[in-house]
């Protein structure tokens, strides 16, 4: 009988025996990405706008979105996609909330290349590219994520935007959520204070690798890293003062 271990808070107990360490290299991490909307409201606002009406429209969204991904994993490849479905009675207008619930990240670890599709407003594309190389700085700074005790560490991406993250090497594979990946075991928590967004890992399942979950994405026009930041800020004109959060957030 095919057997699932959860990993969370008392469970993580079970990943140790008497002697020896236990080392995960295949399974499935949920992830719950949060936005703080109130924030972002607040730093999109021109200060030519009207207060009033951006004060009542907080009162019709909630303070923050939190929507949910999975993360499948072996020590060769890793495929990041929509989770589970959370209802939520407040409408969030997509230019504010999470518009990426249909992106599908694959990451080919072993290769160090990238297949992602990137779905942007009415737009999709298609980045068949290396993966992103980050120069993260590793620190003595831990934190407990999903039960699991990681350490922290922090760099920039995209020339300016500052990146926190957490990483544990009981997870072998080097990937994590997102296209971050490049530190010595896998990422369960990442922060971007630019963005106002966080990903943390609820729960993780420790299962066999099963082929059939790792299909490359097809769908989209076909582009580079580069190229999609070309052909974004060629269309960015109609975003107003959130043209450079929407561009980071499709990049990342």
């Amino acid at each position: 009988m095919k057997q699932l271990l959860l990993i969370s808070g008392f469970y993580f107990s079970c990943l140790y025996t008497q002697a020896q360490q236990i080392f995960i290299s295949t399974g499935k991490i949920e992830f719950e990405k949060q936005i703080n909307l109130h924030r972002e409201l607040d730093q999109s606002w021109n200060s030519d706008d009207d207060d009033i009406w951006k004060n009542n429209f907080k009162k019709s969204i909630p303070k923050t979105q939190s929507t949910y991904y999975d993360l499948y994993f072996n020590q060769n490849k890793s495929i990041y996609k929509a989770g589970r479905e959370v209802q939520n009675t407040q409408k969030v207008p997509d230019w504010l909330g999470d518009n990426g619930t249909e992106n599908i990240v694959y990451n080919d670890l072993e290769n160090k290349r990238t297949i992602s599709e990137k779905h942007v407003f009415e737009s999709v594309f298609l980045v068949n590219d290396s993966l992103r190389k980050i120069d993260w700085k590793i620190t003595n700074d831990t934190r407990l994520i999903a039960g699991i005790e990681c350490r922290k560490a922090v760099a920039i991406v995209m020339d300016s935007v500052y990146v926190i993250a957490f990483y544990t090497d009981i997870i072998t594979a080097n990937g994590g959520p997102e296209s971050f990946t490049g530190l010595p075991g896998m990422i369960l928590g990442i922060a971007v204070p630019r963005i106002n967004t966080t990903w943390f890992a609820t729960k993780i399942e420790v299962k066999p690798f099963d082929e059939k979950v790792f299909t490359e994405p097809k769908k989209g026009k076909k582009n580079t890293y580069a190229e999609l930041l070309t052909q974004l800020k060629g269309i960015s004109n109609n975003w107003r003062g959130s043209a450079d959060k929407i561009i980071w957030k499709a990049m990342l």
